[in-house]
């Protein structure tokens, strides 16, 4: 979770900046290397997470179950920062609709199957 509060930073908060005028003035390579730093953040709590997490390492999870976690925690994350951050920006039926399929895509890769 905490990788990923890193990288919506990293991908989404200079949107906030600029809106606020605090970053509309940087050029373009300035915002970019400010969402590096951010994003080497996420890497170092994403990257020992997926180590500690999968199955090959003594985790529990597949690789596959990885992903579809992480996926499900980025929108998460996501829509909380958004909401917070983002008063203009509304969650919409069809969001939550589209959230809801993404859990149940987390149920099926949970369900027994045959290797």
């Amino acid at each position: 979770m905490i990788s990923n509060v890193f990288m919506t930073f990293a991908w989404y908060g200079h949107l906030k900046l600029q809106s606020a005028g605090i970053s509309k003035s940087w050029p373009l390579i300035a915002v970019i290397l400010v969402s590096w730093g951010l994003a080497f953040l996420e890497y170092c709590f994403m990257v020992p997470a997926n180590r500690m997490g999968f199955r090959e390492n003594g985790g529990p999870f597949s690789l596959f179950e990885l992903k579809i976690i992480q996926e499900v925690v980025t929108l998460t994350i996501f829509t909380v920062v958004a909401m917070f951050l983002f008063q203009g920006e509304k969650l919409h039926w069809n969001h939550v609709c589209a959230f809801l399929c993404l859990m149940g895509a987390v149920a099926f890769t949970f369900l027994p199957h045959n290797s």
